[in-house]
């Protein structure tokens, strides 16, 4: 495939808070320590080899989450486990949602992003190691973000009516779903056997939706030593028993992250607004909100109530029946990883600048943040039809309806700004104006009233000659409508609907041998693949 990339802000998809960011602009400078270039690492790592992570806890629980998933065939995950143990080893993560299937296509562009920037560290910090990790959000109980994914312009879902944290949820349900799904793959080769396979292996011989996203995504990246945690384990909480009492207490986070919102919405859209208390109560079926009550807390929409001390006394007992919310989740993952750097969506790094504050109060190094690699990848068809209208990759990125009156326009003698009527219109009135001036002056504003509505006419006339030219240029019009339906699905990135089995199912694994190839970062650049055979 050939690669070739345009500038983020020139895709027209991208946040003003993420724009300046990429640029450094000194108005998001306060809500973030260190950009992370490759040369500012360097710095980062110092900061973060002062901070006392328990890595014996880590080491020993992620090994306890793969044996109980049945992984063995690893040497090269379970080779990077055993190297969290050094003080000389640091993390480079990503975190995403348990969608089904993997979801979006994006959700393998951040893995390629962690894995790429980890072998660039290593490069260029050769007396450290450093380990890709994705972690996957187990307790989010947002059941209708993760349960479909798209195929061949087709949504497929899984339907249940579980409750709670969605990485306990049993997989019944989804033996229809793969029959669905094994009814597309209309074509018997290696890549559809492996697209079959691999969703058998996950979703119908493992336990829950934590084992079969771990087992899918060891699958796509075992060989790159991809390390998969969840955070859900009552040993991890343990760690963060100070912390969650802390917030229990004195409402902390909220505090905190209100004073920053004040301040970043000066500027910006605040993506997230804190809770009171940003922590949600475990139990089987139930991941519910806990809300102060008086001098007690209830879980909300439960007949839960507990006192303060019955509450804080459960912590000590029981953490694992406590879950951070979006606003408190990147500090446990900071407090238990030995991480330098997040990488994210635009979404997921406009709420990690609201966390700043929350990071130095309790002495945690915030982490570096990317903008994890985007792409659009073009197959052959989609790719003869972009030389076919010959365009570059920022027409390629205008709405539908712009591109169009752009090339019907190229496309044709006509001129439909009819420039040179609107001149002869306006010279004629000129000279009237000139007449009226020697007779009466106060008929000046007559004669310009009648020239703005006239060029109004023409403005009209020249927009019914566009519409007509249009339905003449019903072939190419029919091409750039085709392209942008296939690319840019309701108007959005393809990167942001289409799963990545609707690429794997023509190329397999070739796909993402030019992601590895071309991803790095940091990055400003959105970047474009395209089938040239």
């Amino acid at each position: 495939m050939k690669f070739s990339s345009l500038s983020f802000k020139n895709t027209g998809y991208f946040s003003a808070i993420i724009k300046d960011y990429l640029i450094q602009d000194d108005k998001i400078k306060p809500f973030y320590k260190d950009y992370p270039t490759i040369e500012n690492f360097k710095q980062i790592i110092a900061d973060k080899e002062q901070f006392t992570t328990d890595r014996t806890i880590l080491v020993n629980d992620l090994k306890a989450q793969y044996s109980e998933a049945n992984i063995k065939k690893a040497p090269k995950v379970f080779q990077n486990i055993d190297l969290l143990v050094d003080g000389k080893t640091f993390t480079i993560t990503t975190g995403h949602q348990l969608c089904l299937y993997t979801g979006p296509l994006y959700f393998i562009y951040k893995i390629i992003s962690v894995i790429n920037l980890c072998k660039q560290l290593k490069t260029a910090y050769p007396n450290y190691e450093f380990v890709p990790i994705y972690w996957m959000a187990t307790e989010d109980h947002d059941f209708a973000e993760v349960n479909h994914f798209n195929f061949k312009g087709k949504k497929i879902q899984w339907n249940t009516d579980q409750k709670g944290r969605v990485g306990r949820f049993k997989l019944s349900g989804l033996e229809q779903v793969y029959q669905e799904f094994s009814s597309l793959l209309t074509d018997y080769n290696e890549n559809t056997n492996f697209l079959r396979q691999l969703f058998e292996n996950a979703y119908l011989k493992q336990d829950n939706l934590a084992d079969a996203t771990r087992v899918l995504v060891h699958e796509l990246f075992q060989a790159e030593g991809l390390v998969i945690i969840d955070g859900d384990r009552r040993e991890l909480k343990q760690v963060m028993i100070p912390a969650f009492r802390d917030e229990l207490i004195n409402t902390i986070s909220s505090f905190l992250i209100e004073k920053t919102n004040a301040e970043l919405s000066k500027h910006y859209k605040i993506q997230v607004n804190p809770r009171e208390i940003n922590l949600f109560y475990l139990d089987e079926g139930l991941r519910a909100r806990i809300v102060a009550d008086g001098d007690g807390f209830v879980v909300n929409e439960t007949d839960l109530r507990f006192t303060k001390d019955e509450l804080l006394s459960l912590l000590e007992s029981a953490p694992e029946k406590f879950s951070p919310n979006v606003v408190l989740r990147p500090l446990f993952q900071e407090m238990i990883l030995p991480n330098l750097a997040y990488i994210g969506g635009g979404g997921e790094l406009a709420y990690w600048f609201q966390l700043k504050s929350v990071f130095k109060h309790f002495s945690v190094p915030f982490p570096g943040l990317l903008l994890r690699n985007s792409a659009a990848i073009l197959n052959n068809k989609q790719t003869k039809l972009y030389h076919q209208l010959n365009i570059d990759l920022e027409q390629l990125f205008t709405p539908e309806v712009a591109l169009i009156k752009v090339l019907v326009k190229e496309n044709s003698a006509i001129d439909f700004e009819l420039s040179e009527e609107r001149a002869e219109l306006t010279a004629t009135f000129e000279k009237l104006q000139q007449r009226a001036v020697s007779i009466d002056v106060t008929l000046v504003p007559h004669f310009e009233a009648r020239l703005a509505k006239h060029l109004n006419d023409l403005e009209v006339s020249g927009k019914k000659l566009l519409r007509a030219e249009k339905r003449k240029s019903k072939e190419l019009v029919d091409k750039i409508t085709a392209l942008k339906a296939s690319l840019f699905p309701d108007g959005g990135l393809q990167e942001r609907t289409d799963n990545f089995s609707s690429i794997y199912y023509n190329y397999g694994t070739e796909f993402m041998r030019p992601l590895y190839e071309n991803f790095s970062l940091p990055t400003d650049q959105f970047s474009v693949l395209m089938d040239e055979r």
